[in-house]
């Protein structure tokens, strides 16, 4: 299955589609929850946060809580995921062959903050394909599932959303990019289940090496 119509940008979200840090991240998430007293499964974890800002980590926690976390409640457990990180951290596999045979503009749009992004993508090697292009949900004042973080990545970018596609490996960024009005191209070979991302609408495909024959490449 093909894009019928060529696109002018390729908004790559991060974590799962560049990066495959989705399984490290639910582990340290796992453990960051636990010792702040709430019990969750990885699956629970999956399908309340993956692709979710870390501003809504924090207010979903506080929820469960009944009380305010401190400012800096993240500085005990940021070691964990560093550590976690830059020993196990890989590309996604065929990632590196997709962005070899694209011969258009891409972009990083992700729910983390930018130093996660450029240390996850400098611990990889992807750095430098997407200097000067990579978007936070801390630009925009919505995360996913909003459409804000991709309609800001594309007006910086001089590209409208219909000539916009965008591969998400989540829910929400799926809702995100359709609300934005864009194509969306629903990875499954990491964690989340193809239905999820069939249901929301997206074009699913599990090898990340066929992206651009799906694209139109």
């Amino acid at each position: 299955m093909r894009s019928i119509e060529p696109v002018d940008l390729v908004i790559f979200d991060c974590d799962g589609v560049l990066v495959d840090s989705e399984r490290l991240s639910i582990e340290v998430d796992r453990r960051v929850l636990a010792d702040l007293g709430w019990t969750l499964s990885r699956e629970e974890i999956l399908h309340r946060f993956v692709g979710r800002s870390s501003a809504h980590f924090r207010s979903e926690i506080e929820a469960h809580l009944g009380r305010s976390l401190a400012d800096d409640w993240e500085t005990p457990y940021q070691p964990w995921y560093v550590d976690a990180f830059e020993r196990e951290l890989t590309p996604v596999p065929g990632i590196e062959a997709a962005l070899d045979e694209l011969s258009v503009t891409t972009c990083v749009a992700s729910s983390g903050a930018h130093s996660k992004i450029r240390r996850t993508l400098g611990l990889t090697g992807l750095l430098p394909r997407f200097a000067g292009r990579i978007f936070s949900a801390d630009d925009v004042e919505n995360g996913k599932p909003a459409p804000d973080l991709f309609l800001h990545a594309a007006d910086r970018l001089g590209i409208v959303p219909d000539r916009c596609a965008v591969v998400e490996d989540s829910r929400f960024g799926v809702q995100a990019a359709r609300a934005a009005g864009m194509r969306v191209f629903g990875y499954a070979g990491g964690l989340t289940p193809a239905e999820w991302l069939e249901r929301e609408g997206a074009t699913v495909f599990t090898d990340m090496r066929g992206l651009p024959s799906l694209l139109g490449w």
